[in-house]
This record gives structure tokens, sequence and C-alpha cells, in this order.
């Protein structure tokens, strides 16, 4: 993009810069044949937009470096160390949220989380056939099932758990 001097029809050449200030930044413009000057202010948000695009107010006196976009939005990243899990991972929401990771015990980075849930079921007795049939749920799900289960019974006043209430809960959920 570039201005044009209306009453030379040349186009006009940077003067100066200025900012960004308070978030706007201030940009003039200069007719190199009459001398006419046109500046250019914008607010907070174009100038939030002109540096994410990368833009370089002024124009540039030497080419772009390969991959110098990509580079200097890299700058400040820091990859993880090898001691710690990556980020976004099973293990490093484990550790986040104090859950033993998968080396240590369970799989679920949430099982840390249901299991004081599930150690408060007290009273609740499970026949072999249920829990067997517990064992099929997958891992990641098996502690919030199980509780939704316990609820369900305790809220009926049952004091043993039966593939009765795993049939309804399967019902209920539409499996």
């Amino acid at each position: 993009m570039k201005f044009l001097c209306v009453d030379c029809d040349e186009p006009m050449a940077l003067k100066e810069a200025l900012g960004p200030d308070n978030g706007s930044l201030s940009v003039v413009f200069e007719c190199g044949t009459c001398g006419r000057q046109t500046a250019m202010l914008t607010n907070h948000m174009e100038t939030q937009m002109i540096h994410s695009l990368g833009v370089k107010v002024g124009g540039r006196t030497e080419p772009a470096a390969p991959m110098e976009t990509i580079r200097d939005n890299l700058d400040g990243f820091d990859a993880p160390s090898p001691e710690e899990p990556a980020p976004h991972t099973a293990e490093w929401y484990a550790q986040k949220m104090g859950a033993a990771p998968k080396s240590e015990g369970g799989g679920c980075p949430f099982s840390g989380m249901m299991a004081p849930q599930i150690e408060a079921a007290e009273g609740l007795k499970w026949t072999a056939e249920a829990e067997a049939r517990m064992e099929r749920i997958p891992e990641f799900v098996r502690p919030i099932v199980r509780k939704g289960i316990e609820d369900t019974a305790r809220s009926e006043g049952a004091a043993v758990v039966d593939v009765s209430y795993l049939e309804r809960a399967r019902g209920q959920m539409g499996m």
C-alpha cells in the first residue's frame, strides 16, 4: 500500500513512524516533490493487527530472512526439559492435578481426583459379577460410572450393588 500525492501524482515516502504510544501508532508520509505531508493514526486494535501480521512500518532496507516470522514468534518459547512431561499429555495433567502418573499407578489423570470419592463409598458392597462387568468399562470413565451407580444404589437404600444397577445405568446412558 502506498499513499500518492494528489497534486503531483507521486508516491509519498515515509518521513517518520511514532509509537506505539498507548496502543496507537502514528505514521507521517511526505511527498518528495512538493513537500506535502499526510499522517495516518491507528487505534490500539489496528496496531495490534499490524504487529501480529508481522508488518514492518516503513518497508524494509534488507530482504526478509528465511522463516523470519516464525523465528520472531518463537522467541521466548521454552521447550519442556526432558525431566518434565510435555504439556497437555496425560502425565502432565496427572502431575498438575496431583494424581499418580501412569508409572506409579492408574493411567487416568482424573483417577487421583476421584479416589477420595470412591473411598467414601462406605457400606456398599459389589457382587463379583458386577465388579467383573465394571472391569470392561474403559478405565478413563470407570471412576465416574462407579460413582454414579453407587449414588443411585445409595439413594434407593441398597446395601449391595449388583448387575441390575449396571444394566440400568447402561440403559440410561443409551449404550
